[in-house]
């Protein structure tokens, strides 16, 4: 996560700017018209299990979509502020380590939405498996990321993950792959449509040699 940070300065944008830029994308009028937000709220609250453990949480908003049942972390003390401001339980990475919440397998979901994009393979597989501590044996792993356009939209994206690149991070992480789909639309859309996604479910095994 701290990949991500670096590369956001060096595209010109920082984190306090990054934050301002979440916040005004999440709180445009038309947004809210439409109810734009309502299929991925729906999306995340049937498959997210227990309390979720929100990586990459930003100013918040899948937590909000969770109804505020999960605590969430991000690199960015702008985002992690505002998310606060908004009610939300949010830490980041070094202040999590230290907090309350940071209780070993006491999540039943670790999620990870628009953020491994932001790092190469090896980098979206080592924060995969620094949070697997905390998530409960047999617990949910929730991998969403974007597909052709919507990964074509920000410059501080590095690396497309794929259905190739998501089960090499299962298989260095020893989860087990439930599903990998498409949505709100099929992957065809992908190419056209920016808030496409490709949305994974993996299991931590309950079985001796878990990860």
């Amino acid at each position: 996560m701290s990949s991500r940070s670096n590369r956001e300065s060096a595209a010109g944008e920082g984190d306090a700017a990054y934050t301002e830029r979440l916040a005004t994308r999440s709180g445009a009028w038309w947004k809210k018209a439409i109810g734009a937000q309502l299929p991925y709220r729906w999306n995340l609250r049937r498959i997210a299990e227990g309390v979720t453990l929100d990586i990459g949480c930003g100013i918040g908003r899948n937590l909000d979509h969770l109804d505020g049942d999960g605590v969430g972390v991000d690199v960015n003390p702008h985002s992690v502020e505002l998310a606060r401001e908004r009610g939300l339980i949010a830490y980041t990475s070094e202040d999590f380590e230290d907090s309350p919440h940071a209780s070993t397998e006491s999540y039943g979901t670790l999620l990870f939405a628009h953020v491994l994009e932001h790092m190469d393979l090896d980098e979206a597989t080592a924060l995969v498996g620094t949070y697997l501590r905390f998530l409960t044996p047999g617990g949910l792993v929730v991998v969403i990321v974007p597909q052709e356009a919507g990964f074509a939209s920000d410059p501080t994206h590095v690396a497309p993950l794929g259905h190739a690149e998501i089960s090499q991070v299962a298989r260095d992480c020893r989860l087990g792959i439930e599903k990998v789909y498409s949505f709100p639309f099929p992957s065809w859309a992908g190419r056209f449509f920016r808030h496409n996604e490709t949305v994974a479910l993996m299991r931590k095994p309950t079985g001796p040699g878990q990860a």
